[in-house]
């Protein structure tokens, strides 16, 4: 086992400690539609259906490094999400093959990863341990954590993250990470999944020249680990567009005018389009991606009077590509269709360890949150304790009774709304990260939403316990155990609903600004009809 790890670390080829199963995943006729918009239906669309694919087909292989490319809104991201089962609406038709096995996305989603082009992590957890977190839940539950731990420090040399191990995550723009190293990152997090086949959606946009090529080289790093590499590009350098192997051009419409390999310096590339008669021959030096893009635009095409994807459709290039689906849509002999006993590769208890275990450092490192909201506990609590000073000990009038009550209403409701409110910035960063991390299939709702809970629970305590302490020796209430603790009870379980109130509005509203209306509204009602402000009648009850 030893000599095997040795052999794996001296292998130019990083990433094999832990063996994987390359795959092809091929697509004949993809066809997607959604219900056609109402304002295209009130300016004169006659059909129930609005088509963004218009009948695409291709084949990527492991080894090989595609580009998805063509004009802005040519429906390059909904192929690669089709294809990824990212796409919650709308409707499919055509065939997709995962190595010659009809595609259940079940199954797929554990052999699968996608790198959104938002680079979505936990701010305050470190890079190492964002891998820890993703490998310990993806990878399978029989594979130890020594070998897990290498094969994390495998990838992370990989994608060259190794000096950042210990760098905090932190927010995009506004410290931590580069959007480089974010984007690093977001393919490594998807790495320690070992998967067979990679989707990645625009990773150098938004990035430098010098950045780019960073990203590239990581890129091509793991493709010659023998995986499925598939990447939407926008706009590419010469140095990125030739990274590739493989090309499929779409024009606007979602249809396919290229699908084949490059060649070198573009040249497979060129000749294909510089032999359609009337497209004008390319400059020397000039960037075959950008000459490509403009002699395919729409308006080119009215003006040769000619249409790409039928010449496509016609061309021998077609037809190899036709035989290649056809050649991979069937199951190799003695291979097996992909089947997974359970749909996560964890059970429940450690799907919720992992997500409370992040959750935790996401807390511990997070003092503009927690810090904060102790210091405010603590003033709160001295300026309650001198305003109401020794107000326990007068209980002979019923105004003093009032009195005392009415401390404990204020705090509860000044701590209780801060608590509420403060939560809420906490929850709505987390919860983009839920979204990716959901649709990655790397846990259900359940496991997480208990963790979240579980992780506010300590902080709650030790707030009610600093403000019970404080207030309760300083308007001098009875000290008996029964009382005190009685105090610190309801205490504790008002701050914890309020705080877990807050969690909610958020999760039940589209975003923070509406959760922050929502939970207002829903303060003010508390405060007029919870009988303090509005006391009971009880003289015309008894009547």
């Amino acid at each position: 086992m030893v000599e095997a790890i040795a052999e794996a670390n001296h292998n130019k080829k990083k990433g094999m400690v832990l063996p994987f199963q390359p795959h092809s995943i091929t697509f004949d006729d993809i066809r997607y539609s959604v219900d056609m918009p109402e304002e295209m239906k009130s300016q004169g669309a006659l059909e129930d259906r609005l088509e963004l694919l218009k009948g695409v087909s291709g084949a990527f292989r492991p080894g090989v490094l595609t580009a998805l490319m063509g004009v802005s809104g040519a429906g390059k991201t909904t192929l690669m999400d089709v294809l990824a089962g990212r796409k919650t609406g709308g409707y499919i038709e055509g065939n997709i093959t995962i190595s010659g096995y009809p595609k259940k996305q079940e199954t797929f989603a554990r052999i699968s990863g996608y790198c959104e082009q938002n680079d979505i992590h936990s701010p305050h957890v470190t890079v190492h341990e964002s891998l820890l977190y993703s490998a310990w839940l993806r990878l399978p539950s029989d594979v130890n954590s020594e070998t897990r731990k290498m094969f994390i420090e495998e990838v992370m040399e990989l994608v060259e993250l190794t000096p950042l191990r210990d760098a905090l995550v932190g927010l995009p723009g506004v410290n931590g990470l580069s959007t480089e190293q974010r984007k690093r990152l977001t393919i490594a997090v998807e790495l320690v999944a070992n998967p067979s086949i990679i989707f990645m959606d625009e990773p150098t946009s938004g990035l430098d020249a010098r950045a780019a090529a960073i990203v590239m080289r990581t890129v091509r790093n793991t493709v010659d680990t023998g995986r499925t590499v598939v990447c939407t590009i926008h706009q590419p350098s010469i140095d990125i567009f030739e990274a590739f192997d493989e090309l499929l051009l779409m024009k606007r419409g979602g249809q396919e005018i290229y699908v084949g390999t490059l060649g070198r310096h573009s040249s497979h590339l060129i000749n294909y389009f510089e032999g359609i008669e009337g497209v004008s021959k390319i400059k020397d030096g000039y960037n075959p991606a950008t000459w490509m893009l403009e002699v395919t635009t729409g308006a080119q095409e009215g003006t040769l009077g000619v249409d790409f994807t039928e010449i496509y459709k016609n061309s021998d290039l077609y037809r190899r590509n036709k035989d290649l689906i056809k050649e991979l849509s069937q199951p190799a002999p003695g291979t097996k269709d992909l089947y997974f006993a359970t749909q996560y590769s964890q059970p429940f208890f450690t799907q919720f360890l992992a997500c409370l275990w992040k959750q935790r450092w996401s807390y511990w490192r997070n003092p503009p949150y927690t810090a904060v909201r102790f210091l405010f506990t603590t003033f709160i609590a001295l300026m309650f304790g001198t305003m109401f000073w020794d107000l326990g000990t007068e209980r002979t009038r019923q105004q003093d009774l009032l009195n005392a009550m009415g401390s404990m209403y204020a705090a509860v409701l000044f701590l209780g709304v801060q608590n509420a409110q403060s939560v809420q910035p906490v929850v709505v960063v987390e919860r983009t990260v839920f979204y990716r991390e959901r649709a990655a299939g790397m846990y259900s709702a359940l496991p997480y939403a208990f963790g979240q809970a579980l992780v506010e629970i300590p902080y709650v305590f030790a707030q009610a316990v600093v403000y019970g302490v404080i207030v309760y020796a300083m308007i001098g209430f009875e000290w008996t155990a029964a009382k005190f603790f009685w105090y610190l009870f309801f205490m504790f379980f008002t701050l914890l609903y309020f705080t877990f109130y807050g969690m909610m509005a958020v999760a039940a509203t589209p975003n923070q600004n509406i959760a922050s209306i929502v939970a207002a509204t829903f303060y003010t009602l508390w405060n007029l009809f919870s009988g303090f402000i509005v006391p009971r009648n009880v003289s015309a009850l008894n009547l």
